[in-house]
């Protein structure tokens, strides 16, 4: 193997002898092979080298500049579809950051303590429901005339027709007179619509409704219930939380002073002391069971359906409906006891019950007559409370109480309560 500067050799030449070439004749070799090459570059590329590579470099330049201006169009195309995006995207981040602080508000645990138990004793489970989006289009009119009266997404609401005209005017004036500016009457015939108006009451007059309109103007006190169910679907679907009342209650504080607004559904209770009203073991006893013979039951006295706080929650508006759903089914069942089972009743085979959070209020706040006219009225000491409500819903004569429970606890006259019976005597 010779070296890498050796002599050129030349195979075959010569009669194979091997021996290198003269300087001359590597000149010669040398000439012939460029020449070659020459002619063969001619052939391949009769216009040139050079300006071949100048029309390629010519053509690519188009095609980048094409390419360029198809991208430019495009751009200028999703520009449109990227700003929409945006908007939704924000939107959405809303909508998280939204829920995000109810849950906070919520008061149920912090950071990761909702979905990782922390320990014994510092757990709590979801009590307090997000509210539903609120949607103006529902009802537009009615929409506006919330925004006008509600204080906080919060106001007072009462179903009135003609035959609780009276009752109306006390009911109204004493919330007037503690100071409340956010109530409201669902006028359900034309006289108390102008009755409110000449009063200076906000009212708000429904649109005719074929299926309620003969019960809102002549139907009774249960009838007329009945029908606060369905509506107040809608002030709820507009995003406002309700606190009902009936017209047969006295209000003497800000009710809204008094709330926990930590539960779908807080209510005022039928039960006239601390068992009845919160619950309590109730022990039945059957004898021919033998050993066996005592059965624990747990038992609580109804929420009274005339004066509850509903929030807008999914949970809330699905009580509303069932309610409805049910008293239209069963004309003849009590709208009272219908609430209260579709409230209480636990999922069986069959049924699916209510996940809906509820809360049972004070009922020396919050207090019915039969806690103020079979005890409150014979203690000394419960007698120097100052409730916030008084709801005249165990007597028949309600416009005499509630006219005595002014008496007693706004103009100061201490007998007033004296003359009236325990029960309905």
């Amino acid at each position: 193997m010779t070296g890498r500067h050796g002599p050129l050799m030349l195979r075959g030449g010569s009669g194979g002898s091997g021996k290198p070439l003269s300087r001359g004749s590597r000149i010669v070799v040398a000439v012939v092979v460029g020449v070659a090459l020459g002619c063969a570059c001619a052939f391949l590329y009769p216009d040139g080298l050079l300006f071949r590579s100048s029309a390629s470099a010519l053509q690519w330049s188009r095609q980048v500049g094409s390419v360029a201006c198809e991208s430019s169009d495009r751009v200028t195309n999703l520009k449109p579809q990227l700003i929409l995006l945006e908007r939704e995207n924000t939107e959405l981040k809303k909508q998280i950051n939204e829920l995000s602080m109810k849950l906070q508000l919520s008061g149920q645990g912090k950071n990761e303590a909702m979905y990782k138990p922390g320990p014994p004793g510092t757990v709590k489970a979801l009590r307090m429901n997000p509210t539903v989006l609120p949607d103006e289009s529902v009802n537009p009119r009615l929409a506006k005339i919330l925004e006008e009266v509600a204080v906080k997404k919060e106001l007072i609401v009462a179903l009135a027709n003609s035959n609780v005209r009276e009752m109306l005017e006390v009911w109204f004036t004493n919330i007037k007179r503690v100071g409340v500016p956010n109530y409201l009457v669902v006028a359900l015939d034309d006289n108390i619509e102008s009755f409110c108006k000449s009063n200076d009451v906000p009212v708000y007059r429904r649109d005719p409704d074929e299926g309620v309109d003969s019960i809102a103007k002549t139907g009774g006190n249960h009838a007329v219930s009945g029908l606060k169910f369905r509506i107040l679907r809608e002030f709820l679907q507009l995003g406002y939380s309700i606190l009902l009342s009936d017209i047969d209650i006295i209000f003497l504080r800000n009710p809204f002073d008094h709330l926990y607004r930590d539960s779908d559904v807080e209510s005022m209770s039928d039960g006239h002391n601390n068992m009845t009203a919160y619950g309590f073991n109730d022990v039945f006893d059957e004898p021919s069971m033998g050993w066996a013979r005592y059965a624990h039951t747990m038992r609580i006295w109804v929420y009274n359906s005339g004066f509850f706080y509903i929030r807008p929650t999914i949970p809330a508006i699905e009580l509303l409906d069932r309610v409805a759903g049910r008293l239209s089914r069963e004309p003849k069942s009590w709208d009272q006891a219908v609430f209260n089972e579709e409230l209480f009743f636990p999922s069986h085979p069959g049924y699916e019950g209510l996940h809906a959070s509820r809360r049972t209020m004070d009922i020396y706040l919050f207090m019915n007559s039969k806690v103020l006219f079979k005890t409150v009225r014979k203690d000394a000491q419960l007698r120097k409370l100052k409730p916030v409500i008084v709801h005249s819903n165990y007597h028949p004569d309600k416009l005499d109480r509630m006219k005595a429970v002014i008496e007693f606890y706004v103009n100061g006259k201490q007998n007033a309560l004296e003359h009236f019976p325990d029960g309905s005597e």
